[in-house]
């Protein structure tokens, strides 16, 4: 399964089986955090075998059930400390569908279990990622159309295009896309919206349209 793969099938799930990860398993996923703390600069964890975090009533109202593995993104505060997180997160995410894994992305159904992992001096804990085997594949949601989050569709070269396709793909806070695209021959800029965790989703998105569009055909515009 190649990463474009991984991001058609990959859908939030919420209820987990008592099937455990297995050492091979959760050496590859450890790999994948090593990599992505490394280069984004983070302290991001696995946990394993930690159910407290979503044994409460707000886990509950989240509709978690059986979850008991999670990666904790955590990193120094700083501006881009959420973009980074939705960004290396999904990377991690999709690893995870690539191994046959489910996830969530969760932002505040759940406790923090402060002996479960480490922040460091200056670092906080931005959300967490439910993980595991699910009960369920997830269900597809509704997304919206290229030209919804692009400023115009006229002359955009294909590369572009697939970009768009791929970040509209990529998990959001309530599924509201609050983002839009421009591109100025191969410079692209991305404009996100108001409203809980759109940093984070800025990060998620990014990573979904390098992957569609090829991160050689095409640079970043820095605001």
């Amino acid at each position: 399964m190649n990463l474009l793969e991984a991001m058609e099938k990959r859908h939030s799930v919420r209820v987990y089986t008592d099937k455990k990860i297995t050492s091979a398993i959760k050496d590859e996923l450890l790999s994948c955090i090593d990599e992505c703390n490394q280069e984004g600069d983070l302290n991001i964890q696995l946990i394993s075998d930690e159910p407290k975090a979503f044994d409460s009533m707000m886990a509950h109202y989240g509709k978690f059930k059986n979850v008991k593995n999670y990666i904790a993104l955590i990193g120094k505060k700083g501006p881009d400390l959420d973009e980074k997180c939705g960004y290396y997160g999904e990377k991690i995410v999709l690893k995870a569908q690539q191994l046959g894994l489910n996830t969530c992305w969760v932002a505040m159904t759940y406790k923090k279990i402060k002996t479960a992992f480490k922040i460091g001096t200056n670092e906080k804990l931005v959300l967490v990622i439910a993980i595991g085997y699910g009960t369920n594949q997830g269900v597809e949601h509704r997304i919206k159309s290229t030209d919804q989050v692009v400023d115009t569709m006229q002359n955009q070269p294909e590369w572009f295009i697939n970009g768009v396709k791929a970040a509209l793909l990529a998990p959001t806070a309530m599924n509201q896309q609050k983002f839009v695209f421009s591109r100025h021959d191969n410079q692209v800029a991305i404009k996100k919206g108001t409203g809980f965790y759109t940093k984070v989703d800025l990060g998620i998105v990014k990573y979904h349209f390098e992957i569609g569009a090829g991160k050689e055909n095409f640079n970043w515009i820095k605001k």
